[in-house]
């Protein structure tokens, strides 16, 4: 093996498996055997055969069901559970086994209740025995941060004699730090016989945050094996997630001078795979897969990436299997995101329209966590110019209940030189009192017709769109109106209606009671 390659062993389907609410079955385990051999990964473990019965048909399973991976079972140090593995891979060839003992004075003695030389027997004596049926052996020294550096050089070269192929240093509580890591492998390389007989091997766990961390520095060190998960799960904080080790050494290929067999197009598919069968989901922020990965949101991060994407991604989403990178609409985007959504969905916008639409955009994020396409396909449309003279605009409303069960409305309404006058009625409910509020206002005989609520995008923040038609003489006119608040969207709807009376109206005077209104 050329030392510049990394063998990435996946451990998903075992270690994964242990994630509090886990539980995968054997069709679930082959499932995910397969996407992660398209993936590319080296090692499966299957799982832990001497666990059960149903653990060791499936770690069978997937042994059978893939072809280039390496599938290996986990096993402790004893004949019992080295025969479950030999059992569950009768037959099958491309396989092997994982033995692992706990080495730290903490393990040894409060765990094991064994002495140092009681471990190093059980070590030795097991990989022994597991030599006469496997190729590939890996040891695992459990909680080997915690351990004695002489022990673990001990244990090591006994290990090597009786035949382990795999030298595995676990931080198995998450407890190390990238450099005391490195110490660790450079004093197993400088100091212990037969090492290079041997690949060395790290396995992290997360739990301070340090998983990725201490694994590319045990890489640097001289391990040419990496351990871990897809999405990061496992145990307590999780594994080290095998997509950020597979992403960073591509990314960063000139920087590390090393390279994986990830096909690092199917990284989605697996972790949404993997996220799907596991009950466990993705958080957003989560690196490589997360949804906001390569999302952006700011209005100076979305216009850096619409000139040139690397601005601010230095992975492309399709690299890794997304489809594209994602402009989110929100209260800090700028009218350049705006402008490229609405040329992305086939509307043209002028900057005269941008600059009118924009207003409104910036109001409705102050309301609106999350803003959809139909969302400023509304606003849009809202700004497409009516026949006419608006003569009235919404200025304010709001409700009074009273004993009665009925309302009291309070509607504030822009005339002429944005004039306010106020018009006040009682209703039956919150939309008759606002009509009949605004109806006050005006010398027409107007009388509703219909009305109709639809939502215009989803979430309880949606924007609601309101259409009413009203009579006024012989004929139907129509009004709309848009807004979070429904009852807003109500009172411009009937506004709306009642400007385009006005302006069909022969009348030229005193349309609105008490104030002088001239058609053209």
């Amino acid at each position: 093996m050329k030392k510049d390659q990394v063998i990435l062993f996946d451990t998903t389907l075992r270690d994964g498996e242990q994630t509090p609410g886990v539980n995968l079955n054997e069709n679930d385990k082959v499932k995910i055997a397969l996407r992660l051999e398209k993936l590319g990964i080296d090692i499966i473990e299957a799982g832990f055969a001497a666990a059960s019965p149903g653990d060791a048909k499936a770690v069978r399973a997937v042994a059978e069901a893939v072809h280039k991976p390496l599938v290996v079972s986990l096993a402790r140090t004893n004949k019992n559970d080295i025969d479950e593995v030999v059992k569950a891979f009768k037959g099958i060839t491309n396989v092997g086994i994982h033995i692992f003992i706990a080495t730290s004075p903490i393990h040894r003695e409060r765990k094991l209740g064994m002495t140092k030389q009681e471990v190093v027997d059980k070590a030795v004596e097991s990989v022994a025995y597991a030599s006469q049926f496997f190729d590939h052996i890996e040891f695992s020294c459990e909680d080997s941060t915690r351990t004695e550096l002489e022990f673990l050089r001990e244990i090591s070269e006994k290990v090597i004699e009786a035949g382990a192929t795999v030298l595995n240093f676990p931080d198995t509580v998450g407890y190390t730090t990238p450099e005391e890591y490195t110490e660790l492998f450079q004093y197993i390389l400088n100091h212990t016989r037969g090492i290079e007989k041997v690949i060395l091997s790290c396995h992290c766990h997360d739990d301070l945050g340090l998983a990725l961390s201490n694994s590319i520095a045990a890489m640097k060190a001289g391990a040419l094996q990496i351990e871990g998960c897809i999405n990061g799960i496992g145990e307590r904080a999780g594994n080290v997630a095998l997509e950020e080790v597979a992403a960073l050494i591509e990314t960063r290929s000139e920087h590390y001078q090393r390279k994986t067999g990830i096909n690092l197009k199917e990284i989605a598919k697996t972790s949404n795979l993997v996220s799907r069968l596991t009950g466990i989901s993705i958080p957003p922020n989560k690196a490589v897969v997360g949804g906001n990965a390569y999302a952006h949101s700011s209005g100076i991060h979305q216009d850096g990436v619409i000139k040139d994407k690397s601005t601010y991604e230095i992975l492309k989403p399709e690299s890794v299997g997304f489809s594209e990178t994602k402009l989110v609409l929100g209260k800090l985007s700028g009218r350049h995101a705006l402008k490229k959504r609405y040329e992305e969905l086939g509307y043209h916008v002028d900057d005269q329209q941008l600059k009118e639409i924009f207003t409104k955009y910036k109001e409705l994020t102050d309301r609106k966590k999350e803003i959809f396409d139909n969302d400023i396909i509304a606003l849009l449309e809202s700004e497409q110019p009516n026949e006419g003279t608006n003569y009235l605009s919404f200025q304010d409303v709001s409700l009074q209940v009273l004993n009665n069960k009925q309302y009291r409305a309070f509607v504030n309404i822009n005339g002429k030189d944005q004039q306010v006058i106020e018009g006040i009625a009682k209703g039956n409910g919150p939309i008759d009192a606002i009509f009949n509020a605004i109806d006050t206002l005006i010398n027409l005989d107007v009388e509703l017709v219909d009305y109709k609520i639809t939502s215009v995008s989803q979430g309880k923040d949606s924007l609601g769109e309101v259409f009413v038609k009203v009579s006024s003489g012989n004929s139907i006119f129509q009004g709309r109106g848009m807004d979070v608040d429904i009852i807003v969207a109500s009172t411009t709807a009937y506004i709306d209606a009642i400007n385009r009376i006005i302006n069909v109206s022969e009348t030229n005077e005193k349309v609105i009671n008490g104030y002088e209104v001239k058609t053209t």
